[in-house]
């Protein structure tokens, strides 16, 4: 059997009018600010208003009030990675680039990849060559061409960026430039979530990897809090793959920045490959974050993020994987910690299995 049967491509992961509109943003005889906006088109077709869930059946399972979920695997390739990665191709296009580059675990290489075959630029991907991910043939099938290049994620990463720099490619990996633009874009899940509860949750778990997720939706809960819109600015829980994250570790410690972990003591598995790291590309930020709103940072295990995948598919019907929910996981530890009065909790699920 061929690996790419049943893999679905670009011309079933959107609509028919985000393909009329590809086509569009393709043609290069058009004018670029009609083509802009063809892919802002695309991006408000295709990316958020994710769907946020009460979990009434978990609410009963663990005596907590109020649980809500907000399932990022609504957007088109499955992962909160869609919302950056459309974004980071509208500057792209915006820049007039011909080419992208990135490195990538799976799940953002992805989103990377459909965003820029949507607005028809090509796409090289690098991976660790110590990483396994199914995705790969999304990618190619996506058109873009995959790089299996030695060495840590981080390596990869700076690897690329070179490789961006010297070729004038449109470097979308994180961290550095990108900082700004991939937080503002995560921001508007503290939006969303404020639209369907009309304020802020007392609580917000987010699984944690480099820490753009995290920085991003409490900055856009800030913002809502200093324009009004909000009552208060919830409690931020950072959660991931235990003593893998320098995030967490250093948050644990009490240090006031981000201190990279040893990277001989970081072992990726199946379980918690996107969450683990020994540098987090935006680490300051969400720890910052973390202090700020007076949060909390757990540690989870391989068991506990396998366990939950079965408990949500069982309890609640969601296919969600493993590492994505370790946000939710860190949410109920500290509920039978505290014993939360009655109010409103929300975890962010990032990804679909």
């Amino acid at each position: 059997m061929d690996l790419r049967d049943g893999v679905k491509t670009a011309d079933n992961k959107v609509s028919s009018e985000t393909k009329k509109l590809s086509e569009f943003v393709r043609d290069r005889s058009k004018s670029l600010v009609d083509r802009l906006e063809s892919y802002e088109d695309i991006i408000n077709l295709e990316v958020g208003d994710t769907g946020l869930h009460r979990a009434k059946t978990m609410e009963r399972e663990f005596d907590i009030r109020q649980l809500y979920i907000k399932y990022e695997g609504d957007n088109p390739t499955g992962t909160q990675k869609d919302r950056i990665a459309f974004a980071q191709i509208y500057d792209a296009l915006r820049r007039e680039f011909q080419v992208v580059s990135l490195a990538t675990c799976g799940n953002y290489g992805v989103a990377v990849a459909l965003a820029a075959n949507l607005a028809g630029i090509a796409c090289k991907i690098y991976i660790p060559e110590s990483f396994h991910t199914d995705r790969i043939v999304e990618m190619e099938l996506l058109g873009a061409e995959i790089i299996r290049k030695p060495g840590s994620y981080e390596d990869v990463v700076k690897e690329s960026s070179e490789l961006a720099k010297n070729n004038d490619w449109y470097d979308a990996n994180p961290g550095g430039a990108n900082t700004a633009l991939q937080i503002s874009a995560y921001s508007q899940i503290a939006t969303e979530i404020f639209e369907d509860l009309g304020d802020a949750p007392k609580y917000c778990a987010v699984p944690v990897s480099n820490g753009t997720l995290f920085a991003g939706i409490y900055r856009g809960f800030v913002n809502l809090y200093k324009r009004g819109k909000t009552s208060r600015i919830p409690k931020m829980i950072a959660a991931s793959s235990s003593k893998k994250n320098p995030i967490i570790q250093s948050f644990i410690q009490g240090l006031d920045y981000c201190k990279d972990l040893n990277p001989e003591i970081i072992k990726e598995t199946k379980y918690n490959e996107p969450l683990i790291n020994w540098h987090s590309f935006d680490g300051e930020e969400a720890l910052y974050a973390l202090k700020e709103s007076d949060g909390e940072a757990y540690n989870i295990s391989d068991r506990k993020l396998k366990d939950m995948t079965a408990l949500l598919a069982k309890k609640e019907g969601f296919r969600i994987l493993p590492a994505s929910t370790a946000g939710l996981i860190a949410l109920l530890e500290l509920d039978e910690k505290m014993n939360f009065e009655p109010d409103r909790f929300v975890a962010v699920l990032t990804a679909k299995n």
